[in-house]
């Protein structure tokens, strides 16, 4: 599965990226996030892994982060890898005229075992969260512009 989304956060690239970097934001605007364990070389640099635990409903959901491009304030780029799934996500940073920053997102999906049926059922699940995750750090941002 495949997707792309965009999002107009009103705020100046420089602070986007300022906010967007900063591991102490990540609970603020990723929902569920319990915790965020660097596993090898320096978080958020390229070739770093990191182990992030999510709450999903009665119990948890845990995936390895490996970031593969660190191009600020242009792009940011990770696979995340958790039981099942693997996505590769591939972020770009627009700057709109200096007032405001456009997040466009590319994300490719591939399921394995059970996660290839919830796929097929719920595939819409998984641009919805995106989206979600992506609204939630823009009015994050926002508020702290």
């Amino acid at each position: 599965m495949e997707f792309t989304q965009e999002l107009t956060v009103n705020v100046p690239r420089p602070r986007f990226i300022e906010l967007f970097d900063d591991l102490e934001n990540l609970k603020v605007w990723q929902e569920g996030l319990i915790s965020f364990e660097a596993l090898t070389g320096t978080p958020g640099q390229p070739g770093s892994t990191s182990r992030l635990v999510y709450k999903q409903g009665r119990g948890t959901m845990e995936m390895v982060e490996t970031v593969t491009r660190r191009d600020l304030p242009e792009a940011f780029d990770g696979v995340y890898d958790a039981k099942g799934v693997h996505n590769v996500c591939r972020n770009e940073f627009h700057d709109l005229d200096g007032t405001a920053t456009r997040w466009v997102a590319h994300n490719v999906f591939e399921f394995t075992g059970f996660m290839r049926i919830v796929a097929l059922l719920f595939a819409p699940m998984f641009r919805k969260q995106n989206l979600k995750t992506m609204t939630a750090f823009k009015e994050f941002a926002e508020a702290r512009a």
